[in-house]
């Protein structure tokens, strides 16, 4: 393993993200740009959080299997979900796609003023093969 999930004693222990993951060298980076809601046609694949989420998370998927990895290889996402919108749907979508017996990744969550008509969320990796 080329990522290593830390959780020093002192801080608050999560089973939904690790405080800070160290990527020892040599390692194949991947980083993701923003993945949303859309399908691989470009449509919206629904109104809620959690379909957006949901597909956001494929379409990580789908990349990191082109380069011979997977979701348990992410050691950091952003995720920007639209003001005034609960992430409860997208934890929910996590916990569906992520394996838990794999460590999870960083993870920072911000609030946004808008993403675009009918965007959510949109979440952004970093993985270490």
């Amino acid at each position: 393993m080329v990522a290593r999930h830390i959780n020093p004693a002192g801080l608050h222990r999560s089973p939904a993200f690790s405080q800070a993951v160290v990527v020892e060298q040599p390692a194949k980076t991947i980083y993701i740009g923003g993945q949303n809601g859309v399908d691989s046609e470009g449509k919206l694949v629904g109104p809620t959080v959690g379909e957006q989420s949901l597909q956001a998370f494929r379409n990580l998927a789908t990349i990191l299997e082109s380069e011979g990895a997977s979701l348990a290889d992410i050691v950091h996402w952003r995720i920007a979900v639209a003001d005034g919108h609960s992430f409860d749907e997208g934890v929910a979508a996590f916990q569906e796609v992520w394996n838990r017996a794999d460590p999870p990744p960083a993870i920072t969550v911000h609030v946004v003023a808008g993403l675009g008509p009918g965007f959510l969320v949109e979440i952004d990796a970093v993985a270490a093969v």
